[in-house]
């Protein structure tokens, strides 16, 4: 019997926590405006980390799971310093009468709740060699076109630093998730278990929230969302949910089929037929880049319209 490595995300976490941490030596000064939320970050994303280790050895319950994101975004958002406003769409401005609302506590409410669904969501979207690592590399890739795109587009020193910002963690993620991916692909040498799902979810929502650009973030996760809404009733508990609600195996002809369960994959499989792993994982990773170029679109035509 062949044996496959679990929880290989720890030693991803942990390089990544490593470049993090040597990195501000290097790029932030002891009098730092942004140092304190650059250590928060990492705060966080080395909690999200550990958690994520504590579940693949102890196996917690869904309803723990939801809880423990919010906890470790705490160091998070006690450390944001940044706006709490929100700009209110031109076509709705003359009816509310205002175009910048203060949210203050809501917002940042709002913001744990993204740090929640970001690191759950890229853990129930899983379940095939090289999904939840390459749905990885493809947001990170948009994030990281995204932040050079407004660093190039905007002329405030600020909103370039935020972007910038993000960058210095999207660079790390991406390069340790490409190492991972290539053992990770099918037929996977390595797992990556629910530790690197919960660092790499922190991780791109703590870009997102500190980058100022969570509207967008979301769009990234258009495929994620789109599962989610396929999982609330049995992560709710409206229908019977089983441990794992993975396609089924055909050992005859080497196919995945479909089953009832409410997820993206189960979804795509009895929509378009049975399929290989690697061609299912290949089709759901094109999805997601297809919702990553959507967003860049949406986001090309509303400029100047929307907000």
């Amino acid at each position: 019997m062949i044996y496959t490595p679990e929880s290989l995300g720890i030693v991803v976490g942990v390089v990544f926590l490593v470049v993090g941490i040597l990195f501000q030596y290097f790029n932030f000064t002891a009098d730092s405006n942004w140092l304190v939320e650059y250590n928060a970050a990492l705060a966080s994303i080395c909690f999200m980390t550990l958690l994520g280790f504590v579940d693949d050895v102890l196996d917690i319950p869904w309803r723990v799971k939801l809880v423990l994101p919010s906890v470790a975004a705490l160091p998070l958002l006690m450390a944001y310093a940044g706006h709490t406003t929100i700009i209110i769409p031109k076509p709705i401005a003359p009816y509310v009468g205002l175009e910048i609302l203060d949210l203050e506590w809501i917002y940042k409410l709002y913001m744990g709740l993204l740090a929640v669904f970001c690191t759950n969501s890229i853990n129930i979207h899983a379940g095939l060699n090289g999904l939840e690592v390459g749905q990885t590399v493809v947001i990170a890739f948009a994030i990281l076109i995204h932040n050079l795109m407004q660093i190039g587009a905007s002329a405030d020193p600020e909103y370039q630093l935020a972007h910038a910002f993000s960058l210095y963690l999207t660079q790390p993620l991406l390069a340790t998730s490409l190492a991972l991916f290539a053992y990770n692909w099918y037929p996977s040498s390595v797992f990556v278990g629910d530790t690197y799902t919960y660092f790499a979810g922190m991780t791109m929502a703590v870009v997102g929230i500190l980058g100022h650009y969570s509207e967008t973030l979301l769009i990234f996760f258009l495929p994620q969302v789109i599962n989610f809404l396929l999982s609330v009733p049995q992560l709710f508990g409206f229908i019977h949910c089983p441990r794992h609600r993975l396609p089924r195996f055909d050992p005859r002809t080497g196919l995945l089929t479909g089953t009832n369960d409410g997820t993206l994959v189960n979804f795509y499989l009895r929509m378009s037929g049975k399929m290989s792993e690697s061609t299912l994982c290949f089709r759901l990773l094109f999805v997601q880049a297809l919702g990553c170029g959507f967003c860049f679109l949406l986001r090309y035509f509303l400029t100047g319209w929307y907000k």
